[in-house]
């Protein structure tokens, strides 16, 4: 039955071979089961709702993408989209997390009809490729940025905005340790690294007192605070910036699925002898559809995960392998428990003053978000470093990012820059004109719409 449902013999493999690449796959992302919740609590989310959004949510697009593609690609909330979710739309722009969900929603399923209607390879082809790396090595730099900050590592100062934190705070350096564990663990060829680094550092931290031991309790354990709570109406009222941010979302989630597409499936062998993907349509709405899925139960854009190569090169090659790691993100539920301890933020109060909350910290969760921003910089090197016209504005769209602590604030530099010295140079038809034309509408957002 499996073989014929999954076409094993047909594509090279077996179920063993299946089940070991679905488990390989599982332990490389599971990081995000509790990094999720950190992150998106932020906004005032339910840890433990998010947690059992992410899961359910991940394994039902799991589910679509086996079924309906029958490849070895795992889904799960994207790193980077729900930062910008968090930090840019929630924290910055001040949505609520119920409309930044229906923003999302509507970005999701604007991704289900390009993939219904094959029109995502048209837009595409308007981001010229360096801004396409460079969002994804700046929002790497701000992941990172934010992890330092969650460690101690890096903390608030005045004069200079930041400086070097105290190393021998107890819960930095617990942070430190687990991040050293988990880039041996990396240089190792471990898989499931940033996992293991998290399991270390939460053992040492229980250990040692500094963290709290778990109640191993399922109480509280619900969807209701997050299921179906997206704010069209309140969305709505703000036209004019829900505009930007249904856009971000959405090239985001195509940028993300694109490459994670032709990475991974080129890898496992997918592609036909003329070079396309006999069932990129499938694909892409089961991406699609996992994005709405996902804010309906409650947690930021559904994406296929680059880490589906590691389950390529343990053998993987069809739907199976997807199945099995949608079982273990459901499994992953059990996890619930321990989700306060790996997940919980510490408040650092002032020793002269215990009232006053000087940095809130995440130890456990510190390690996994640096290490995150190192692998999305591996984009960096793709860039053409040698053409003015495209690394200056891929420098600006790098740099602004955590700088300004903004996703979108990164995507304007970039665009407005490109379009100024493609132009300047004569070179203005490098790139599809209505680049240029969004490029005139992120200027005219800056002289009448910023404050």
């Amino acid at each position: 039955m499996l073989d014929k449902l999954f076409k094993l013999k047909e594509n090279g493999t077996n179920v063993r071979t299946e089940i070991v690449a679905g488990i390989t796959t599982f332990l490389t992302l599971s990081y995000i089961i509790f990094v999720q919740p950190a992150v998106l609590s932020a906004t005032g989310m339910n840890p433990g709702s998010v947690m059992l959004a992410t899961c359910i949510s991940s394994a039902i697009a799991c589910v679509l993408m086996a079924l309906l593609a029958n490849y070895p690609i795992a889904l799960a909330p994207a790193m980077g989209h729900n930062f910008f979710f968090a930090f840019t739309v929630c924290l910055t722009m001040g949505f609520t997390w119920q409309q930044a969900l229906a923003a999302n929603c509507l970005s999701g399923t604007a991704f289900v009809l390009l993939s219904l209607f094959a029109i995502r390879t048209k837009i595409m082809s308007i981001i010229p490729e360096p801004i396409r790396l460079a969002i994804a090595v700046g929002i790497g730099l701000l992941i990172c940025l934010v992890g330092l900050e969650y460690a101690g590592i890096v903390v608030e100062a005045p004069g200079t905005y930041v400086k070097l934190g105290n190393l021998k705070d107890p819960y930095t350096g617990l942070a430190l340790f687990g991040l050293l564990i988990t880039m041996i663990l990396m240089a190792r060829g471990v898989k499931g690294a940033v996992l293991g680094g998290m399991i270390v550092a939460t053992t040492v931290g229980l250990l040692t007192g500094l963290l709290k031991k778990p109640a191993l309790t399922y109480e509280g354990l619900s969807l209701s605070p997050t299921f179906f709570k997206l704010d069209f109406h309140g969305l709505l009222a703000r036209p004019n910036a829900l505009l930007s941010i249904f856009f971000v979302f959405l090239f985001l989630d195509l940028f993300d699925t694109v490459g994670t597409l032709a990475g991974v499936c080129s890898g496992a062998g997918l592609f036909d002898k003329d070079g396309n993907l006999p069932n990129a349509r499938q694909a892409f709405l089961s991406d699609a559809a996992g994005t709405v899925i996902g804010t309906i139960f409650g947690t930021s854009t559904i994406t296929s995960y680059v880490e589906s190569a590691a389950g390529v090169q343990a053998g993987g090659r069809t739907g199976l392998t997807s199945m099995v790691t949608a079982v273990l993100l459901l499994a992953g539920i059990v996890a619930y428990p321990f989700l306060g301890v790996v997940a919980a933020g510490i408040q650092i109060t002032d020793p002269k003053n215990a009232a006053v909350v000087l940095r809130t910290v995440y130890p456990v969760i510190a390690p996994a978000l640096i290490i995150i921003g190192a692998m999305m910089m591996m984009n960096v090197s793709r860039i053409r470093w040698n053409d003015p016209t495209e690394y200056l504005p891929a420098y600006l769209t790098i740099v602004v990012m955590p700088l300004a602590v903004n996703i979108t604030e990164g995507i304007a530099f970039g665009f407005i820059s490109m379009s100024i010295l493609k132009t300047a140079t004569g070179r203005s038809k490098d790139v599809h004109w209505s680049f240029h034309l969004i490029s005139i509408l992120f200027i005219l957002r800056y002289i009448f719409l910023s404050a």
